[in-house]
């Protein structure tokens, strides 16, 4: 009988939770309103411009055989590093060029293709799902830090922090790699022609504006989820329980806002810890590299969605982002105690 109980209340949790939170959208709805607006905005003015473009890119390079001859002349490069065969270089330079969650989409992709092994495309969800230099150098490093110079150095960071979560995960599930069989990836007959290019278009276009609708869903749901946290005093609730730990790392306590909300949607958290103002500027640097590696719930939530049709796990990807997070802060660190020009303290 007790274990029927417990199992009523795994049953109820979600249910009371998604009531409660249409309640809180009811009683806090001014606020949520701006939210959802705030939200719309950023995702119109920051995201679709900078990834409807490439998940179109992609959509089209996916019907050529790019793919294949890349895979050619990366594998000698990709499979001693990496563990994975040569295609997944496509995956590690869209995922670098054009930000979340085109890495993930993309393994997606080769999983559903059988273009790599479910092993080798959990080994790309752990490290090529990265946040792109677009976001870093321009949306934090020159809008929100003000200082171009900041957003080359977390770019720098993140990239290598990205390549050693790479090499690390070479070894994930390595004794199932030898067992598990895939379809080589060949040259297809059904390239792109005049007589097709624009049906190959419009599918394209199709699935990429899918695409990043879903992401804007993303985006504006958390907007107020955080709002909500922030209007009912639930976050600075959190903040307090996690201001001794910060204490403990020698982080003053004011950045623990910035911290649960960049954990909880990635831009908002940024915004918040880039404009604290703090004489030892360097502690605003490494939180922030520590957020970009993280990616947030949002994005995990993005991937999750972008896996869900295939056989691909969310471990390797939430331990890579938990991994890329720490190296990343810790190489920023190092770079901003060992070169001077990177020494941006007031």
């Amino acid at each position: 009988m007790k274990h029927f109980y417990i199992f009523k209340l795994k049953q109820l949790i979600f249910p009371f939770v998604l009531v409660l939170f249409t309640a809180c959208l009811i009683v806090f709805s001014k606020t949520n309103l701006l939210a959802s607006k705030n939200g719309l905005v950023l995702w119109a003015n920051s995201i679709v411009p900078s990834l409807f473009p490439f998940f179109v890119a992609t959509e089209l390079l996916s019907h050529t055989n790019f793919t294949y001859y890349l895979g050619k002349l990366l594998n000698k490069f990709m499979k001693p590093v990496f563990n994975v065969r040569g295609e997944g270089s496509f995956a590690f330079i869209m995922g670098i060029l054009s930000g979340y969650p085109i890495g993930a989409k993309i393994a997606a992709n080769f999983r559903e293709n059988n273009i790599c092994t479910k092993e080798e495309c959990e080994r790309l969800l752990s490290f090529t799902n990265n946040s792109g230099p677009l976001f870093i150098i321009g949306t934090v490093g020159i809008s929100m830090f003000g200082n171009s110079s900041i957003g080359f150095l977390l770019l720098i960071t993140h990239l290598l922090a990205s390549i050693t979560v790479g090499i690390i995960f070479r070894f994930w599930k390595y004794k199932a790699d030898s067992n598990t069989s895939c379809n080589s990836f060949k040259v297809s007959n059904n390239d792109i022609s005049l007589s097709n290019l624009g049906g190959i278009i419009g599918n394209s276009i199709t699935t990429s504006i899918n695409t990043i609708l879903l992401i804007g869903g993303f985006v504006v749901l958390f907007s107020v989820i955080i709002s909500i946290l922030q209007t009912s005093h639930i976050l600075y609730t959190i903040s307090d329980c996690v201001s001794p730990l910060l204490h403990s790392l020698h982080i003053p306590s004011n950045f623990a806002d910035g911290l649960i909300c960049g954990i909880l949607e990635l831009t908002n958290g940024l915004n918040v810890i880039c404009n604290i103002h703090e004489r030892n500027l360097s502690i605003n640097i490494i939180l922030a590299s520590f957020l970009l590696g993280l990616g947030g719930l949002s994005v995990l939530l993005q991937v999750w969605s972008t896996i869900s049709k295939t056989d691909l796990s969310i471990k390797p990807y939430i331990l890579g982002k938990l991994l890329h997070s720490c190296i990343s802060a810790f190489y920023t660190f190092l770079f901003l105690q060992n070169f001077v020009f990177f020494n941006f303290d007031l």
